[in-house]
């Protein structure tokens, strides 16, 4: 999936206008719910040395949360990294280029739906 996909994709399905919060990496987008502002994914471009690759080429990550009892046959699947930079028990990096875009689609809807936080009319615990 191309970058430019994945920001229409983003806008169109979840409403999420990229946010870009790091003044170091104005090329890095996060993507929030609108209410709560929680993350439900990062766009993250980086330098292929940084994932212990031969240098010269960028690779564009998606980090997306993910169940911890399913992070370990995500990553067996292609273009499934642990988490760049996040929690590796609940953050996956999904390679743009190399995963399959049903899978990157899927990823995102579960993502969504984990960082969605308590839904109307379910109680708290007390």
């Amino acid at each position: 999936m191309k970058a430019e996909t994945l920001f229409a994709e983003m806008a169109e399905r979840y409403r999420a206008a990229p946010d870009h919060p790091f003044s170091r990496f104005p090329e890095y987008a996060v993507f929030r719910h609108g209410g709560s502002r929680k993350w439900f994914g990062v766009y993250l471009p980086v330098p292929a040395e940084k994932l212990g690759r031969a240098p010269g080429r960028t690779v564009h990550l998606l980090n997306v949360k993910c169940r911890p009892e399913h992070i370990g046959a995500m990553r067996a699947q292609a273009g499934i990294l642990p988490a760049y930079h996040m929690s590796k028990e609940h953050w996956l990096s999904v390679e743009l280029e190399q995963a399959d875009d049903a899978l990157i689609r899927q990823l995102i809807d579960d993502s969504f739906r984990l960082t969605q936080g308590k839904t109307a009319g379910r109680k708290q615990a007390t």
